[in-house]
């Protein structure tokens, strides 16, 4: 029996995915997380063998969080679950631990087969990214690739809605610093606002081009 973990801030989403699991006698669903801190804090009781976890969410992030998992339970398999479909983030997140990377986008089928393979100690990357990592030329180069962790985290906080105080608190860095980062960002990415910030990680599949801005 592959016992699996759900985080997604999205109750629906985790419900869905959850129902899917479950038609499959070989798996069960032990706990459902809404944030990275949360599924740090439930990690060892729950035990699961498989992660399924978003990668934009509230608080730290998928790419935190999964390298938190990591430092608590080395051979936990991690699958990233989510809309952002940039290259730099597989990339990444396999180098923080994470053994899968799914957009939502994909087939239930395209689950199960990315569970089956990482439980075999293999990686799986969606074939849509994989092709775009394959092909990809200095041209196509994302701008964010430039991004030091740091800084793409603080990028991925300030784009799901949290303010400097709530990433200061949660990152226990100060205010000053992450309005620091936030500089760096506008200054690396060739941005002046946070608004044109945000239309360029929708251009680049970071965020959801249904962001308000």
């Amino acid at each position: 029996m592959i016992k699996i973990m759900l985080v997604d801030d999205h109750e629906l989403i985790r419900t869905g995915v959850r129902r899917l699991l479950e038609d499959n006698p070989n798996m069960d669903v032990v706990g459902e997380a809404g944030s990275g801190e949360e599924a740090i804090s439930l990690i060892k009781e729950l035990n699961p063998d498989i992660v399924l976890m978003d990668l934009n969410m509230p608080g730290i992030g998928g790419l935190e969080t999964t390298k938190k998992l990591k430092h608590l339970i080395p051979n936990i398999r991690i699958i990233i679950v989510t809309m952002v479909d940039d290259i730099m983030f597989p990339q990444r997140l396999l180098k923080a631990g994470a053994s899968g990377y799914l957009t939502k986008g994909c087939k239930s089928e395209e689950i199960m087969r990315a569970i089956r393979d990482v439980m075999t100690n293999k990686r799986y990357i969606s074939p849509e990214l994989a092709m775009k990592m394959a092909t990809a030329v200095d041209d196509d180069k994302s701008p964010f690739t430039e991004l030091s962790e740091r800084e793409l985290q603080v990028l991925m906080m300030l784009m799901g809605g949290q303010r400097v105080s709530e990433i200061s608190n949660k990152l226990y860095i100060s205010p000053k610093t992450v309005s620091t980062y936030r500089s760096r960002l506008h200054e690396k990415l060739g941005v002046k606002t946070d608004i044109e910030l945000t239309r360029l990680a929708i251009e680049h599949g970071i965020i959801s081009g249904n962001y308000k801005l």
